[in-house]
């Protein structure tokens, strides 16, 4: 009996997965594995994505016995784990999803050296864990990459996409021994947020059913309305692969005025990618030099993170990352550029505060989205600060969203929310502002 193994990372689904698929046309067993990597967990896996990590790998299970077979989890290093289920099973070959963090390369690189001997193939599926390859969209300049979205997306949409797969009908799994599947405290230290997301396939195809179904029809005029909480928040699923991002291209309806913004946010997270995968070091170095100089103030980074800056749509937002362990964008390009911008702080700080609070803390993404903030990575207009007053007067223009997380100020109507200092609330109910930017 010929065995391939299925290393599962940032792929947790079965439908439209290439690992999967590959290794099940090629063998007649497949081991499913998930190894939890002792040099990740528990110290460097925040609880929120604990929480959901544990949960998708759940439903994971759940689908691959749903067609016969099983999740295998093994605890320890990757390359480790998979040489020894190698020895256990004679597989002749394993298959993963290509991915672009350092991380994710040296992982590759030590994969490939302790399987080298054994005999064992090494297989990388591109379009995995991203719509388009990393490495497929280069600019006719020959660059590595693009450092502009505008013609990287020209080049998305007319670039050719591989159609999605569908999940295997059955599956046969060998007879080997198999770790629990791990709890969210086995996984990481601290607690959660109180709202954080479940993760997983199942949980994620509902979502995205709900999402088709009409809401996207709206995105276009309704995506940065705070109030409205009209985004797909998807994003986690897609971090963590429950969903693909080729299916969502591919069921997205590009023609309409929706469907085109929802596939642009789709084409940034590529865009993202491909610039790390190009430049890896950008996860905490600067793509270019800021344009201010950055200052060291503690007191400001505190207040900032504990929503006490006294501008109440940034510390709106701040108080959802940590309840719901979740922003929608515009959420976060308000709280990024206020923290980075007009406090001229460190936008490595603010990251970091990023990738601990939320569910969806993709490298690629926040790292990148928060040197564009900062006017250190690839915006065009590395000096346009967003003004919390304008922002907030745009898109929470009665002060619904505010309302809804800072209900201490919920007394004052409408936009007055925003200026809560003209209505002469005490310092002792809301904090005076941080700093004074213009409209004040």
């Amino acid at each position: 009996m010929s065995v391939s193994i299925a290393l599962f990372t940032r792929d947790l689904r079965i439908a439209d997965n290439p690992v999967l698929t590959a290794a099940h046309r090629e063998s007649d067993a497949v081991v499913p594995l998930f190894v939890v990597d002792d040099g990740i967990v528990p110290d460097r896996c925040p609880p929120n994505r604990a929480v959901f990590l544990s949960s998708a790998l759940a439903e994971l299970d759940e689908r691959l016995r749903g067609i016969g077979g099983r999740l295998v989890v093994r605890h320890g290093r990757v390359p480790d784990q998979l040489a020894r289920i190698v020895r256990e099973t004679g597989a002749r070959s394993v298959h993963l999803a290509d991915d672009v963090s350092a991380f994710a390369a040296h992982r590759m690189r030590t994969v490939r050296e302790s399987l080298a001997a054994a005999g064992c193939a090494v297989h990388t599926h591109s379009a995995v864990v991203t719509a388009a390859d990393p490495a497929a969209l280069t600019p006719a300049t020959g660059r590595d990459h693009y450092a502009v979205f505008t013609p990287y997306f020209r080049r998305w949409l007319d670039a050719p996409q591989r159609r999605p797969l569908g999940a295997p009908r059955a599956l046969t799994v060998p007879e080997l021994a198999s770790d629990p599947l791990p709890g969210p405290a086995e996984l990481s230290h601290g607690d959660p947020s109180p709202n954080c997301p479940r993760g997983g396939e199942i949980t994620g195809r509902v979502l995205l059913h709900k999402w088709l179904a009409g809401p996207v029809d709206d995105y276009a005029d309704r995506g940065d309305d705070l109030a409205a909480d009209a985004t797909s928040q998807l994003s986690p699923y897609l971090h963590f692969g429950c969903l693909s991002p080729v299916e969502l291209v591919h069921r997205t309806d590009l023609a309409t005025e929706g469907g085109h913004a929802f596939a642009r946010q789709l084409a940034w997270r590529d865009f993202h990618h491909q610039l790390l995968s190009a430049r890896p070091e950008t996860a905490w170095t600067s793509y270019r030099p800021g344009p201010f100089d950055i200052r060291d103030d503690p007191g400001a980074v505190a207040a900032w993170q504990a929503a006490r800056t006294g501008y109440p749509i940034v510390d709106a937002a701040m108080r959802q990352l940590v309840t719901d362990g979740w922003l929608p964008g515009r959420a976060r390009l308000i709280t990024a550029s206020f923290f980075a911008k007009s406090l001229r702080l460190d936008w490595r700080i603010g990251a970091a505060h990023f990738l601990h609070w939320l569910v969806d803390a993709d490298l690629a993404n926040n790292q990148l989205n928060w040197q564009w903030a900062a006017g250190t990575g690839t915006d065009t207009r590395p000096y346009r600060t967003l003004n919390p007053l304008r922002q907030a007067e745009r898109f929470d223009p009665d002060g619904t969203y505010v309302r809804r997380w800072l209900p201490g100020l919920a007394h004052l109507d409408g936009p007055a929310i925003h200026r809560p200092w003209r209505a002469g609330v005490p310092r002792s109910v809301y904090p005076a502002p941080l700093i004074e930017v213009a409209g004040m």
